[in-house]
């Protein structure tokens, strides 16, 4: 029973910390759809040059596009004639971060935490872009790339992500496709992120930093192992993130998750080798591991004591109002949105 009470007592605790958060960024998700259209974007990821990774990577951080939905825009970029760099580079940089998950993870884990998460997942996109236009020299057969505003054929199971906006009724659009498109997308990893973090806030004992802080990369290569069987998105990855540096790890294995766990589930993995192919997997891989280590031993280096004594404070903090309704919402939406989903055809992300 005090297992029972204790839970219930951290998935409030957590939802308080995240949850007005949440609503921020998905409402600047709508307005970034609303403000950068797809044409935009394919116009710039054409061509194999330095000058277009740099800029995929600068797209692709701010754009709120989870690991499952940004694999049918990266196959319409494709038939689009995108280069393998570029896509290479998009397939990392947009869904590791996203406006979205920055809020987030600046409102659970602090500012620096998400500036760090912002700049090392342009880095990390980039080094992996320049791998793949030195290394991966493998023709693709795509059409030439035609500036087109028409919506691209549908994947066949596309997410709601991919639907363009019209010019009309532009505030109910927006809000459509924050609080129902985007949302839909992410509710229901967002629960279970939701829910797993309280368990593991409930069930890891608060020592366990002293097994892993001794071998870090031990602790990084968990995360991994833990993270490619789930489907875990940028946004409802950091509730997971957080339970885990309260129960003890150091911030950079947050990090490792945070990071890697996004961009490495099997299910994306599979069908990413289909759009650049199996040199271009390992590259993406290879990029993905090597520059998460890097970074979260960076962090856990020099960053640590700061990191942890942020998040801590944030936990301590007393619920406003503002914080309670936040919370109170975004109950609300996880309830409409996933509970007529048992009767409907889910989309690919659920």
């Amino acid at each position: 029973m005090h297992y029972i009470e204790q839970f219930i007592v951290n998935f409030w605790n957590i939802v308080n910390e995240i949850s007005f958060y949440i609503l921020l960024g998905l409402l600047f998700a709508g307005l970034m759809k609303k403000l950068l259209p797809e044409s935009f974007i394919k116009r710039h990821i054409g061509k194999d040059s330095y000058t277009t990774i740099f800029k995929t990577a600068m797209i692709g951080v701010p754009l709120p596009l989870c690991s499952c939905s940004v694999i049918p825009f990266a196959s319409a970029l494709k038939k689009a004639g995108a280069s393998k760099s570029a896509l290479q580079t998009f397939l990392i940089s947009a869904p590791i971060s996203g406006v979205d998950s920055l809020l987030v993870t600046q409102g659970a884990l602090g500012w620096f935490f998400a500036l760090y998460r912002m700049v090392t997942s342009f880095m990390i996109a980039l080094v992996a872009g320049l791998f793949s236009k030195w290394f991966d020299h493998s023709v693709q057969t795509s059409a030439p790339m035609r500036f087109s505003i028409h919506k691209p054929k549908a994947n066949p199971t596309p997410c709601h992500t991919s639907k363009p906006l019209s010019n009309h009724n532009s505030l109910k659009q927006i809000w459509d496709y924050a609080y129902h498109s985007i949302f839909s997308d992410i509710a229901k990893p967002l629960l279970i992120g939701l829910i797993l973090a309280s368990l593991l806030s409930t069930i890891i004992p608060t020592k366990m930093d002293n097994i892993f802080t001794q071998n870090l990369f031990l602790s990084y290569t968990l995360m991994i192992v833990l993270a490619m069987p789930l489907y875990v998105c940028a946004t409802s990855s950091v509730p997971l993130g957080l339970s885990l540096i309260i129960a003890g790890f150091s911030p950079g294995t947050a990090f490792v998750f945070l990071s890697a766990g996004p961009a490495t589930s099997i299910i994306t993995m599979s069908v990413i080798k289909k759009i650049i192919g199996t040199k271009g997997l390992i590259i993406y891989l290879g990029s993905i591991l090597t520059s998460s280590f890097i970074f979260a031993y960076i962090m856990d280096t020099f960053f640590k004591d700061f990191i942890s004594i942020v998040v801590m404070e944030n936990i301590n903090q007393e619920f406003s109002l503002l914080r309670i309704a936040s919370s109170l919402i975004l109950l609300v939406l996880l309830y409409r949105t996933l509970i007529p989903k048992k009767s409907s055809k889910s989309c690919c992300c659920g």
